[in-house]
């Protein structure tokens, strides 16, 4: 058994068009800013609270930045499955800065789009899941088990 996981899912919307950038090889890298909201009854004063959360996401699976790039805009449902990485870099000035982010990585990270597409067609369905190393296909139906069975 592993000593811990690293994992993170979210269900959120885009706060802006996704940024595209290639690498100096040609790999696509796609950022996403995503916003998760909770609300809740305030229990003294009765009215609506609600709380967003901004997370950012960088794609770094080739098959997913390009899903990503084609599909997403400012105000899409996605869901998606990273893991949280720390980077450390140097700002303009010279200070150290730290950035948290869900990378979705070459081999373990989803992505799932939950839009309606503009056909009208409910979405996940439409563009399906986008994930490496995992058969996202639907299960077979009981119409396609009605076989005769030899015993």
């Amino acid at each position: 058994m592993a000593g811990s996981i690293n994992k993170v899912i979210l269900v959120g919307n885009l706060g802006a068009d996704p940024k595209v950038s290639n690498t100096s090889s040609g790999s696509k890298i796609v950022n996403l800013n995503i916003a998760t909201s909770d609300s809740w009854k305030d229990k003294l004063s009765g009215e609506r609270k609600e709380k967003t959360e901004w997370h950012r996401v960088v794609i770094f699976n080739p098959q997913l930045a390009d899903i990503a790039d084609r599909y997403l805009k400012k105000g899409s449902k996605v869901y998606l499955e990273g893991q949280l990485q720390t980077r450390k870099w140097t700002d303009n000035d010279g200070q150290e800065k730290y950035s948290t982010e869900v990378v979705l990585q070459n081999f373990n990270g989803s992505l799932v789009l939950l839009d309606k597409a503009e056909g009208g067609a409910a979405g996940g369905d439409v563009f399906g899941s986008a994930s490496s190393g995992w058969d996202n296909s639907p299960a077979a139906t009981p119409a396609d088990l009605d076989d005769d069975i030899p015993f």
